[in-house]
């Protein structure tokens, strides 16, 4: 049996993430269109690996490049879109990227 959120802790604002997708694909390809499911709110990043930089479009609309980012770090920020990412080693592999929801 599954478990779920009852009472009034299903009224509450989530402040965890219950999901996360890649943003990379097979190969180091990162995908930069629009994150799915962020067309009413952004998610947050978890970078996997150290990046050089990521530049992403914020909820509001406005693009913002973050630099010297590591691995194992989160962006606490709400993005819809990663439109690039470098990095450090020049390789960008499938965990580098989560968009966690």
């Amino acid at each position: 049996m599954g478990r779920s959120v009852q009472g009034i802790q299903a009224a509450q604002v989530r402040v965890f993430a219950h999901d996360a997708v890649s943003l990379v694909t097979g190969g180091g390809t990162l995908n930069t269109s629009t994150i799915a499911n962020t067309d009413q709110r952004g998610v947050c990043l978890y970078i996997g690996e150290d990046m050089t930089l990521i530049t992403v479009t914020m909820e509001s609309g406005n693009p913002v490049t973050f630099k010297g980012l590591k691995a194992g770090s989160f962006l606490p920020v709400l993005v819809t879109a990663v439109t690039a990412a470098t990095a450090k080693d020049g390789t960008l592999n499938d965990d580098a990227i989560l968009a966690l929801y």
